[in-house]
């Protein structure tokens, strides 16, 4: 086996919610079609706090993966759709086109803790925006460990979840700790998650908020994990083009993120719109478009 890449991430404090950005970086920009990857949380929130209140905003050319961990957060988007997402449930929403959507904290809800995802959809097709909500997922158990097929094939599985490109991602707890063998895809590029506790691949060691990248050519993989160390393995075939990452948006060229930018600002009927209480977010200055 190839030894892993080691990533770590970039903390920052948003909101008073600590939030851990691993992909896009310098070294490592998309792992197949996944090319975002924030891990937010985990945070509790005193009374009277807002917790998270995102307002109104665009995405394009993309989908927003998110996989919840505790708590609770509340998804309105300019489709109608209004739900609640709660522990070991995931929220896809398809941008396609173009969607705009909000994320708030409810009152009563006092955690946050949640992996959020972006995957990039198939250049020179046009999709509709959607969404789905998948509040029951593939979950077992083996060898000291427990499973939740998120979405994609694992083990003989197949989650429900929709897909443009062919992805895999598993939320993997060792309870135990312990030596694991997983076979993997050698068609597919991985990365390795560090939620919580810590694990051993050869001769490294991957802390909280780290990503083990491994390439394709990888036809399983050993680690060595402490007791109740909590991962998240991702992984898809290459993506066949380098998506340009602004804001909320991704594209395939840069042109369209500037279409979609001015687009926003100017409330275009192609994003739709959300009746809420909550502030719309104006798109920055495209920052290329400075030297223009």
């Amino acid at each position: 086996m190839t030894a892993p890449l080691k990533l770590t991430a970039k903390t920052a404090d948003v909101g008073g919610i600590p939030v851990a950005r691993v992909l896009p970086q310098a070294k490592k920009r998309t792992i197949g079609a996944w090319c975002f990857l924030d891990h937010a949380g985990p945070s509790i929130f005193a009374e009277g706090e807002p917790g998270l209140q995102v307002g109104s905003h665009p995405h394009t050319h993309l989908q927003t993966f998110t996989w919840m961990l505790a708590g609770e957060v509340l998804h309105q988007d300019s489709l109608g759709n209004k739900i609640l997402i709660r522990s070991k449930q995931v929220n896809l929403m398809t941008a396609g086109t173009g969607i705009c959507h909000t994320e708030q904290t409810p009152p009563e809800s006092r955690k946050l803790h949640a992996v959020q995802l972006w995957i990039a959809l198939p250049k020179n097709q046009t999709i509709a925006p959607a969404f789905q909500h998948y509040p029951k997922l593939p979950e077992w158990q083996d060898s000291g460990a427990d499973y939740i097929l998120t979405t994609g094939s694992f083990d003989g599985r197949t989650a429900p979840t929709l897909q443009y490109s062919p992805i895999v991602g598993v939320d993997i707890r060792y309870r135990n700790g312990g030596s694991h063998y997983h076979p993997l895809n050698p068609d597919f590029e991985y990365g390795i998650l560090v939620i919580q506790g810590r694990l051993n691949i050869g001769n490294e060691s991957f802390g909280p908020n780290d990503l083990a990248y491994l390439p394709t050519g990888t036809n399983d993989i050993g680690l060595a994990a402490e007791a109740d160390t909590h991962i998240m393995l991702i992984g898809g075939k290459p993506l066949d083009f380098e998506p340009v990452i602004w804001w909320n948006f991704v594209a395939a060229e840069r042109a369209e993120i500037e279409r979609a930018t001015a687009e926003w600002n100017a409330h275009s009927k192609r994003f739709g719109s959300i009746d809420t209480e909550l502030q719309r977010l104006n798109a920055p200055e495209v920052p290329w478009a400075k030297q223009k």
